[in-house]
């Protein structure tokens, strides 16, 4: 069972906090395939403070995804402060998770996301700081180090324990690896070993089999899942049902991924207007359709759609003609 703080998830599968991806209409629809616990995209603490309207679009939390950790980042002391005690106060988050692992320039550029690998004692300065102004339990996502040269992944986590830091979700690739490269989990064994707060591993969990491998090489509490997930929430449900049973589910039907498809369309709907969601949801539905026959002579027109009615009749096409190459290929 996996515990932060005071928050108890009923498994150990955790979905990460993907930036761009993240919002309220996907995590709850990867909620109701089972996930333990699910993790928004980040936030930036200044962009809370100045009360930008993007930003506190990004706070809104269904009750149904819960418990749900929310990540905020920033590189000044004063503002993360700031804004850890605004989300602690006025949003429905469980948990708040601290970014530390963001590779992408324009995050480092402002001594945010994964430049604090590289200073452990500014690691348990913020941590700290932050641990004080809340009530809700803190928590920290990094990654390994910076690069081959700074791998730091005990010495930081140590500090975060320190710092009163009630888990570490750890990344077994570097800064300079980006997504790329093989993640390491032999990092991330040390780390939980070195510790006595909860672990999750991440990185290279493609498979339920990939999920229990890491649960079992490494002795981590939770397993946390990304890039496998995007317009895959089976892989969520068959991971959970995999760790419970040993059973591994079958994969899901294309009628059954258009119909999730467009759920996940429609709550995108009312979370942001129609024009924005299908807009939005032109990548959501490459990953959806990922593997589908006949994928490829559709992805320009899915491009091109403006309207929910276009997407789903485009969807709704692709569904009908796998049944009828199914129901061909049981005839013959």
């Amino acid at each position: 069972m996996l515990k932060i703080g005071n928050i108890v998830m009923k498994n150990p599968v955790v979905l990460a906090p993907m930036a761009g991806v993240c919002n309220s209409a996907f995590r709850l629809t990867v909620k109701e395939f089972g996930a333990g616990l699910v993790c928004a995209e980040m936030v930036s603490d200044k962009g809370i403070l100045f009360k930008n309207e993007k930003t506190m679009n990004m706070l809104y939390i269904d009750e149904r995804e819960k418990p749900l950790s929310l990540q905020i980042f920033g590189g000044e002391r004063k503002t993360l402060v700031e804004a850890a005690r605004f989300v602690d106060q006025n949003t429905n988050a469980d948990i708040i998770d601290i970014n530390m692992g963001c590779p992408v320039p324009k995050i480092t550029k402002c001594d945010a996301g994964a430049r604090w690998l590289l200073d452990s004692d500014k690691i348990y300065e913020m941590v700290s700081a932050v641990v004080e102004a809340v009530e809700k339990p803190v928590t920290v996502k990094m990654r390994m180090g910076w690069d081959e040269e700074h791998i730091y992944a005990v010495k930081n986590a140590l500090a975060v324990e320190r710092a009163g830091g009630k888990a570490i979700a750890l990344h077994g690739r570097t800064r300079v690896q980006m997504y790329e490269g093989k993640a390491n989990w032999d990092i991330i064994r040390e780390v939980k070993q070195a510790v006595s707060i909860p672990v999750i591993g991440n990185g290279d969990v493609q498979t339920p089999q990939d999920a229990k491998r890491m649960l079992e090489e490494t002795g981590v509490d939770g397993v946390m899942i990304g890039r496998a997930a995007l317009g895959n929430p089976w892989m969520i449900y068959r991971t959970v049902k995999y760790l419970e049973t040993g059973e591994l589910m079958s994969e899901p039907s294309v009628r059954e991924k258009m119909d999730v498809c467009i759920l996940h369309l429609d709550r995108l709907i009312a979370l942001k207007n129609e024009n924005i969601a299908v807009r939005e949801m032109r990548k959501h539905v490459a990953w959806y359709l990922k593997g589908v026959k006949g994928n490829a002579k559709v992805r320009n027109a899915i491009n091109e759609c403006s309207t929910r009615e276009e997407l789903v009749t485009l969807l709704n096409g692709l569904a009908i003609e796998a049944a009828e190459r199914e129901s061909q290929a049981i005839v013959s």
